[in-house]
């Protein structure tokens, strides 16, 4: 029998719908230090815009589109709930995110060996923060 990472290699990107496509360009680049590529707009109503942008080698999908729904707040949903991006030093980090007025909204927490907080983008998407 054939291995699945014969077809499938990693995870390529997790696309995004931002409330505000601007605010969420400037928290991800200016905060988070993503680097964006090149803008495209699509002519596919409500779809106006897409935008990756890179970290190291992940990847997010900015998705502009015209009165997106919000999203759920209910934080237990079946679904993704949310991303995790690796920091080098956790407090370092979070000593970083202060400066511009970023609060963890949860943690970080020493779960022995790692260390472990959560922040939320410009619309309450969870984004873990991992120190290993």
């Amino acid at each position: 029998m054939e291995k699945a990472t014969t077809y499938f290699k990693r995870i390529d990107h997790v696309e995004i719908i931002p409330s505000d496509f601007e605010a969420s360009m400037k928290f991800y680049c200016d905060i988070l230090g993503f680097e964006a590529g090149p803008r495209y707009p699509v002519n596919m109503p409500p779809l106006r815009e897409i935008v990756y942008l890179t970290l190291g080698d992940t990847m997010l999908e900015l998705l502009a589109v015209e009165n997106p729904a919000d999203a759920s707040t209910e934080a237990w949903q079946t679904g993704y709930r949310m991303m995790a991006i690796e920091v080098e030093d956790m407090d370092s980090a979070l000593s970083y995110l202060a400066e511009h007025g970023i609060k963890p909204a949860w943690g970080p927490m020493d779960l022995g060996g790692t260390k472990r907080a959560e922040i939320v983008d410009p619309d309450g998407l969870g984004i873990e923060l991992r120190e290993w």
